[in-house]
């Protein structure tokens, strides 16, 4: 379950046709390596630095009308390395800087196991999606999941989203070490700024694919 949640329910942006099916397209953001810069066990919220263009990214998937989510795991918590108040710090932080950006984020989602455990919600398994899900409303089969490690591709892959590999934080490092018996993202791009390009494109092509109400 979430050590850390928050959210706020939004009308989709301007300009936006209602679609025949009924719920809300999200993109599940990886936190460490693909919003802000990777560091080990990132415990202060003052080392809490975000990746360049990341605001832009996220302001133009908001203007096409898709929530924003944060799911992370955070074994350090597990580890005694975290403190919960140490998180909850972090993430206040998180919320300040895109805020600062006129960025607001639907959720922050947190896995505080262990690698060994074996709960539902520490990616790759869909825990922490399905309950954004869920409480949001979103339809994860049009979804998308963005992250930096094969555990947010894993999750992708569960829950039938298309998957961005950015080569942010390990991003390089998982794309040249991608383990032989897991598939493979549907695309790897730079960063998230280039990750917002593509889920654009995919949104605009799916639009003209798929009849609309009259």
């Amino acid at each position: 379950m979430p050590a850390d949640f928050r959210h706020e329910q939004e009308e989709p942006g301007d300009g936006l046709r209602p679609h025949l099916w009924q719920g809300r397209r999200l993109v599940l953001l990886d936190r460490d390596g693909t919003l802000n810069v990777e560091r080990h066990y990132l415990a202060e919220a003052s080392q809490l630095e975000l990746l360049p263009g990341v605001i832009p990214a996220l302001r133009r998937l908001r203007e096409h009308g898709l929530g924003l989510v944060v799911v992370t795991n955070q074994s350090g918590v597990a580890r005694g390395l975290i403190q919960p108040a140490q998180l909850t710090a972090i993430h206040e932080r998180l919320h300040e800087l895109l805020g600062e950006g006129g960025i607001e984020l639907d959720g922050i989602y947190v896995c505080p196991h262990g690698a060994q455990s074996v709960c539902h919600c520490r990616k790759p398994r869909a825990g922490m999606a399905l309950q954004a899900a869920r409480e949001l409303g979103g339809i994860l089969s049009e979804s998308f999941v963005v992250g930096d490690k094969p555990a947010d591709i894993g999750l992708g892959q569960a829950i039938e989203a298309t998957t961005l590999l950015v080569r942010t934080g390990h991003g390089a490092e998982s794309e040249r070490n991608w383990p032989r018996e897991l598939p493979r993202p549907h695309v790897i791009v730079n960063d998230l700024p280039a990750a917002a390009d593509f889920i654009v494109r995919q949104l605009a092509d799916r639009d003209r694919a798929r009849p609309w109400a009259v």
